[in-house]
């Protein structure tokens, strides 16, 4: 049996070694999500290496419609990423003016070919085509970013065939990992995205390893922000809005997960920007005990998990 996070449930056990904590040089212990996205390729490498004795290469297709700059950076790293584990990695770049029908025939090409087990599409797609339409065309046991409602549906009921999105089940593969305590834990998220905020609550609240808590999500409607988040144990903030969590609303003790990644003006950077999360880092880690960087956070988790969900897609071709 190999360690997977699957949905509803984190089974990977990490050693005493995994456990360690990089220490911040204040406050909080970091979270480092770059280690431990290198510990997972690794685990993935020798998975592969498995697969390639039964003649199975995992196969992982992203398509890029359009010339959006942070899309393109991210589809690389994918890219790159999945070919380092030794998979397939291919990606499939399309003009903005792509219709909607010619990436769906895409689509059902990539549906019906043997090679390819994880398929995405990376959003957000160019006005002229509705994301939810390419979505629902994707086959689900290929939908490896896990937003098909057949596997929103099995999150949701806790079943653990289907496929969490990549960064909920990378903030969980964190939490299990630094051997942070959700059994029972008040966990408060900030965000009700369909990518982030909903799927992370049906994790959370799933019974198992990396769940059982008490869970609260907030959001642009909910009244006295801070309330909701002075008593969290476990802080999970995916609002897109650049260091809006600040030391005062955060409980002593608590950790951290900032999902956020915001790029605001900086002219002390040779590019007059800086990457900053949704948390105010330098204030929140004064009274937090664990906390995410950004960058070098959550963002290696994600390519991670969707290499990890692509694996998984591979394995049950062999029945596996």
């Amino acid at each position: 049996m190999h360690a997977d996070t699957v949905v509803g449930r984190a089974t990977s056990t990490p050693s005493s070694a995994e456990k360690a904590v990089a220490p911040a040089s204040a406050g909080a212990s970091l979270i480092d999500g770059t280690a431990l996205a290198k510990i997972i390729r690794g685990e993935l490498a020798e998975e592969v290496r498995e697969l390639h004795a039964r003649g199975v290469t995992p196969g992982l297709t992203v398509v890029l419609v359009g010339e959006d700059p942070a899309s393109a950076v991210y589809v690389g790293a994918k890219e790159k990423a999945s070919r380092e584990a030794g998979m397939t990695g291919e990606t499939i770049r399309l003009p903005a003016d792509t219709s909607q029908a010619q990436l769906l025939a895409l689509v059902e090409q990539l549906n019906a070919d043997g090679s390819v087990h994880g398929i995405l599409v990376q959003m957000p797609l160019p006005k002229q085509i509705d994301p939810d339409t390419v979505i629902l065309h994707i086959d689900p046991k290929k939908d490896v970013d896990g937003f098909h409602p057949v596997n929103v549906g099995k999150l949701l009921i806790g079943q653990a065939d289907g496929f969490a999105p990549c960064t909920p089940a990378g903030v969980q593969r964190m939490l299990v990992h630094y051997g942070v305590e959700t059994r029972g834990a008040d966990c408060v998220i900030v965000g009700r995205s369909t990518i982030v905020g909903k799927p992370m609550a049906a994790l959370m609240v799933q019974g198992g390893a990396g769940a059982d808590a008490t869970v609260t999500i907030c959001h642009s409607r909910t009244r006295d922000l801070a309330a909701h988040t002075r008593r969290a144990d476990i802080l999970i903030v995916a609002a897109g809005r650049p260091r809006m969590i600040t030391a005062d609303m955060v409980k002593r003790g608590a950790v951290v997960i900032d999902v956020g990644m915001n790029r605001i003006a900086d002219a002390s950077t040779k590019s007059g920007t800086r990457l900053v999360g949704d948390v105010d880092f330098e204030g929140v880690r004064q009274v937090a005990s664990l906390i995410t960087p950004v960058p070098g956070g959550v963002g290696p988790m994600t390519i991670a998990m969707l290499l990890r969900n692509t694996v998984r897609a591979a394995r049950r071709t062999l029945g596996a």
